[in-house]
């Protein structure tokens, strides 16, 4: 190691002991809070939000994230870190990247790690502010490197991509990295005259890249940058995922402030251009964004996302803590080339108690049910046929007074799965609706993952994704069903209350 690389090594380590001491004493400080999620991902203390890094490396899940350790609000970036053998049991790890260089010094931004012959590389954008109000840019793709996946340097070599071609714009972030035969190729997110556009890259070695051109761009109706970029394979289809900022609302469509959907099409590597279909939105709840993938040792595609949403109120501040990630979701195409997500079958391993309905059960009014708690699993199947109620489903999190619940309906006229979070406790409220669009199908069946201050939904085996803050009073935790102006007939009915897989 030269001396270069030894001040850059010393600088990295002096910064890394800094935050994670600060974080320590955060932590001393009891700063979970009622809200504080039981088994998802979410930083010790203070701020977190693009997963990044997501990687199965000898035999263990790493997922690192965007990190502000100093604040439970946003600032400059370092990657946080934590791993699994399950993707269920999760173990904080020391910070692994932290901005310490002249290329990343106002933050280690996005980006994405790859296995490179048993070495765990981290390809990620630094990120300098060229003024004071953090108005002008300048952003570079650097790598980092580590043989025992806790410890990280800095390549010598930084940064790998210095600039941006031509005809980028300076926002130019995201890495993602993957193999395609001899070829490393990277796919970063930019944009050009307020359009969004994905460009792609490609080296033998990680560290020598060429431009290759533009991969896929916005016709000018999908919004004027594309954060997060993700490629991969699906069967005999490629799917480019992005975040894409500035959609204007269209009816049910694209309601967050920013969006996350996907492309479906094929790449052709000899000029970097991704013939695709139409985008989709990838989740419709409230607080998704900035979703990334891998691919593990049992050929499953796994997207984890981000579970909140810029410039949303986020209660937890005030308990020391912002951001969390969602449960693991293995990726399906369809048929009909839509991205398909189920929660990873190994959740069940959270399981503990479990209370279900013997036999059907018609539903007329309001039903309580005896299981109540703060982190469920529900399961809940309901008959289309002879239902005349013009709208059924359950509510979680219900208070005995009745000021507080969250409801998660059918409305059977329009066809419409529905969130409501307008009594949901101290966060913002609002009703996202989505319609389904099998509308053949006879059942509608309700997969709910209930954690604290979270409620994901998925509909139908993930024909639809709905993932939600809430921020109820601890003290609601009722389970209700319903049925609106007639009967509907409950199928099946399950629900466990699930382990604090954080609880010492």
């Amino acid at each position: 190691m030269d001396k270069n690389s030894q001040q850059v090594m010393l600088q990295q380590q002096v910064m890394l002991q800094k935050a994670n001491d600060y974080l320590k004493e955060r932590m001393e400080q009891n700063t979970s809070g009622s809200h504080r999620l039981a088994y998802h991902i979410a930083a010790p203390a203070n701020w977190i939000n693009d997963p990044n890094g997501l990687i199965q490396f000898k035999g263990e899940y790493h997922v690192f994230y965007q990190h502000h350790p100093f604040s439970a609000e946003w600032g400059p970036m370092h990657w946080g870190h934590v791993k699994s053998k399950d993707l269920v049991h999760w173990e904080h790890l020391p910070i692994a990247l932290a901005p310490s260089e002249a290329y990343d010094q106002d933050g280690c931004f996005s980006g994405s790690a790859v296995d490179d012959k048993g070495t765990l590389t981290l390809i990620y954008t630094g990120n300098v502010w060229m003024n004071e109000e953090q108005t002008e840019i300048k952003q570079m793709q650097c790598i980092a490197t580590s043989t025992d996946g806790i410890t990280f340097v800095k390549d010598a070599a930084n940064p790998v991509i210095s600039a941006p071609a031509e005809e980028e714009a300076a926002d130019f972030r995201d890495p993602k990295v993957w193999k395609y035969e001899k070829y490393w190729y990277m796919v970063l997110g930019t944009k050009k005259e307020e359009k969004g556009k994905a460009v792609l890259y490609r080296s033998l070695d990680l560290r020598n890249w060429s431009y290759v051109g533009v991969m896929a761009e916005s016709d000018g109706s999908l919004g004027y940058m594309w954060e997060c970029p993700d490629f991969f394979s699906l069967g005999d289809k490629d799917v480019l995922v992005f975040s894409p900022q500035g959609i204007d609302a269209e009816g049910e469509r694209y309601q967050n402030l920013h969006q996350t959907g996907y492309l479906v099409g094929h790449l052709d590597y000899s000029t970097g251009v991704f013939s695709h279909g139409s985008f989709e939105e990838l989740d419709k709840g409230f607080d998704f964004y900035a979703a990334q993938t891998f691919l593990d040792d049992q050929g499953r595609r796994i997207l984890i996302g981000w579970m909140d949403m810029w410039e949303s109120k986020m209660p937890t501040q005030e308990q020391g803590w912002a951001g969390a990630l969602t449960i693991p979701r293995v990726l399906e195409l369809s048929a009909d080339e839509k991205l398909i997500m189920k929660p990873v079958p190994e959740l069940q391993k959270l399981r503990k108690k479990c209370y279900g309905l013997a036999g059907e059960q018609m539903i007329f009014g309001k039903y309580i049910l005896e299981v109540e708690g703060e982190c469920l699993e529900i399961l809940a199947e309901f008959s289309l046929e002879s239902c005349d109620a013009s709208e059924f489903g359950l509510k979680v999190r219900c208070s005995e007074d009745g000021k507080e619940e969250t409801v998660v309906s059918y409305r059977v006229d329009q066809r419409q799965v529905t969130v409501d979070r307008n009594r949901s406790g101290i966060g913002p409220g609002g009703v996202r609706a989505s319609t389904l669009e099998r509308s053949e199908k006879m059942k509608i069946r309700f997969h709910v993952f209930l954690d604290r201050s979270s409620l994901e939904i998925f509909v139908n085996d993930g024909e639809l994704v709905m993932s939600n803050r809430i921020y109820p009073d601890p003290r609601s935790r009722g389970v209700e069903l319903f049925a609106f102006c007639g009967k509907v007939n409950l199928l099946s009915f399950e629900a466990w209350e699930l382990k604090d897989i954080w609880k010492k």
